[in-house]
């Protein structure tokens, strides 16, 4: 969201209106500035399809029009309108692969409108609600009868809940969610939408704000309990964005320690980085969930090459996993333990059974030289500090 501190800008200025969400088939031209020239492109098509859509900037799934006209590089952040003239979405991402064409994806006013009132209502962006549990479909008939659903009880299963999320403290795996707020959820994870059509029922969930409460209804042991629960956002092991801040990172005796996020892996591997970095880093990303709010997956970044640790220098982005034989649970722990330690030797377990020893006197003491030999000003970034 931005402004423009001299008031004068706005003269003369008039602003888009936001409209309805469209219809399939209905009409949307989309304007912006892509690549192949330098002045205004104004392309048209029809809205083709509205589902639950995974947002690739923010790695969320939420609602999202699919259009066939031409969304390329720069159309990003650029209105799409109706036929009225009025804003319907904001183009944000196209599907590029040799078997398709011309399919282009807008953010539509529900979830603009979403952001808005978000920022309205607590003075900042506070992100969208999740119910916090990954589910399977319940279409397979066995499966209902082995659970002893009867043949009118639809919905979903729960197949796991975030440790972090605060359903947890009253949803089990194995639970069957029937409805969610009043609605109730068919076998395959969809939800009434408009006049003959259906949509995922996290729809629901992101329609709420953060701290929203919501009811939720079970079928648990044969029998049907309501849960009233509170909605929070995703704590994700590897947070997708790190809110413009400078990267974490420790140093000690030229080992880079810092905790894996969805930039730094963006950095290190590329914009294909799901496919590119190193598969046990993806598990985690992919599939794995913090425990605790504060974890977070610390890995050994690079090594600064120095006498003190020869032998150790081809160890690269691989995850610590204790020290000392102490669980590591963030960077900001690890650093403290690391600077506080009166042992003989500094002694990281890593991944792929990999171990570190160094000497903490020589460890601590060749560290100030590495650090100006590289120009590196400090040994960990400011947030550790505090």
């Amino acid at each position: 969201m931005l402004t423009v501190s001299d008031d004068e800008f706005w003269e003369g200025v008039s602003p888009v209106e936001f409209g309805d969400l469209p219809a399939l088939q209905d009409a949307v031209t989309v304007v912006g500035y892509p690549i192949g020239g330098d002045t205004i492109s104004v392309t048209s098509g029809v809205v083709s399809r509205m589902e639950i859509l995974s947002y690739v900037h923010g790695s969320t799934e939420l609602l999202g029009l699919q259009i066939d006209a031409a969304i390329n590089s720069g159309n990003s952040g650029g209105p799409a309108f109706n036929d009225k003239g009025k804003c319907v979405g904001i183009a944000f991402q196209s599907l590029k692969h040799e078997d398709v064409e011309n399919i282009g994806y807008v953010i539509p006013t529900p979830v603009i409108l979403h952001f808005i009132r978000d920022y309205e209502k607590n003075g900042a962006y506070t992100g969208f609600p999740i119910l916090g549990v990954e589910w399977q479909k319940m279409e397979n008939p066995d499966l209902r009868m082995s659970m002893g659903m009867g043949p009118d009880q639809k919905g979903v299963r729960i197949r796991r809940i975030e440790p972090t999320a605060p359903e947890s403290h009253v949803l089990k795996p194995s639970d069957v969610i029937l409805s969610f707020d009043g609605v109730n959820i068919s076998n395959d994870g969809t939800v009434p939408f408009r006049h003959g059509e259906r949509i995922g029922f996290s729809y629901l969930v992101s329609q709420k704000y953060t701290g929203d409460r919501a009811l939720v209804k079970v079928f648990r042991n044969l029998q049907i309990l309501e849960f009233n629960v509170k909605l929070a956002t995703h704590k994700r092991l590897v947070p997708a964005h790190i809110k413009g801040r400078p990267p974490s990172y420790y140093i000690i005796a030229g080992f880079v320690f810092t905790a894996v996020s969805v930039p730094y892996l963006r950095s290190e591997y590329g914009k294909d980085y799901e496919f590119d970095a190193p598969v046990k880093l993806l598990e985690k990303h992919l599939h794995s969930m913090a425990q605790s709010v504060d974890e977070q997956l610390v890995v050994v970044s690079q090594v600064l090459v120095s006498d003190i640790n020869i032998g150790y220098e081809e160890i690269v982005n691989t995850q610590v996993l204790a020290f000392n034989d102490k669980p590591v649970k963030n960077l900001k722990s690890l650093a403290n333990i690391v600077e506080s330690c009166d042992d003989d030797y500094l002694k990281f377990d890593l991944e792929y059974q990999q171990k570190v020893v160094l000497k903490t006197s020589t460890a601590k003491a060749a560290t100030l030289d590495i650090l100006t030999t590289h120009c590196i000003p400090s040994a960990m970034s400011d947030d550790l500090k505090t």
